[in-house]
């Protein structure tokens, strides 16, 4: 292990974050009684350039005059590059006690977090704000995904990373238009049988990416979070693309649309045939090593000191959610 120790972002349950356009207030209401972990009220890609300002004054409303219970609240702000991000985190910052979290869109270098965190610092000193203000970094491009080690070391105030697969695909000109969906061509062709058959292995359009993010999350202490999936009318191509990126050590997944959030739930929540077996390698690790032993089989495979970290992990997933969704899969 190396002597170098990194502390962890502040803890929140993220398995499910609901995208809220902010400037449709008739969503509001409904998103504070989903069962959303985190709700984002979109102020970038969701909302047109001439209505920008009124979607600020209905988040500054929103934020203040309804009860969200105990979700975690963003806001995703508009990009350093426009006219509208500074007033989006002044406005909203100084007149909202209730935010919890900034989504940061299109984060290229270090210095775009530096920037906003520069003027929250500000903020929170003039306000006296007690709460502080965490960061949610939106890697979506590939400059972003070029420069994320150095992005994820940026500021104390980062708690997690999401990627954004739809602006990343256009970033790389991927041959994509689906927004978090597979491109048919996009595989292997194995070699001839010997009656000369040959199949094709679809592989994962997004993988490198995802992966390449969450060992940044993984170095620094963040949560890694997977953005949308566009096709919200595809049930099973999201809950496929949810536990994909579950089993590869995400936290969570974005929803788009409320039918989704009971799907990233269920995803990033373990169920009971993988707790069990967390407590059953736990079991028998503490057997063996009270035998002396630094390693021990369990149904026939080798289990280590590796093995208790992977059953503690799995364990300690399953706390925050049994407390958010009581009744659910574990």
């Amino acid at each position: 292990m190396s002597a170098t120790l990194i502390a962890p972002a502040t803890a929140r349950l993220q398995r499910s974050q609901l995208a809220v356009p902010a400037s449709n207030t008739a969503l509001f209401e409904k998103a504070a009684r989903s069962q959303a972990d985190v709700i984002f009220l979109d102020c970038e890609d969701a909302v047109a350039p001439g209505e920008k300002a009124a979607a600020r004054r209905n988040v500054v409303d929103a934020l203040n005059d309804i009860d969200w219970g105990t979700k975690t609240m963003q806001v995703r702000i508009n990009g350093l590059d426009t006219e509208y991000m500074y007033r989006d985190v002044v406005d909203i910052v100084e007149a909202c006690p209730r935010l919890d979290m900034l989504l940061i869109p299109k984060a290229g270098v270090a210095a775009d977090i530096y920037a906003i965190d520069m003027l929250v610092s500000q903020i929170e000193l003039a306000r006296r704000r007690e709460k502080r203000i965490g960061f949610d970094v939106l890697i979506e491009t590939a400059l972003g995904l070029a420069n994320v080690d150095q992005i994820a070391q940026s500021s104390r105030r980062i708690e997690a990373l999401s990627f954004g697969v739809g602006d990343y695909a256009a970033s790389v000109r991927a041959r994509s238009t689906v927004i978090g969906g597979q491109h048919p061509d996009y595989g292997v062709l194995a070699e001839g049988s010997a009656g000369g058959e040959r199949v094709f292995h679809p592989a994962d359009l997004w993988h490198y990416a995802q992966s390449r993010v969450l060992v940044a999350c993984r170095a620094y202490g963040l949560r890694a979070i997977d953005g949308p999936f566009g096709d919200y009318s595809d049930a099973q191509g999201y809950a496929a693309a949810a536990r994909r990126a579950a089993a590869l050590g995400y936290e969570g997944k974005w929803a788009i649309h409320p039918s989704q959030i009971a799907l990233a739930n269920d995803a990033f929540t373990p169920g009971p045939a993988e707790l069990e077996q967390a407590r059953r390698i736990l079991a028998a690790m503490e057997r063996a090593q009270a035998e002396g032993r630094g390693a021990a089989s369990l149904d026939g495979r080798l289990i280590d000191i590796a093995s208790i970290k992977m059953a503690e992990n799995m364990l300690r997933l399953a706390v925050p959610a049994a407390v958010a969704t009581p009744g659910g899969r574990q």
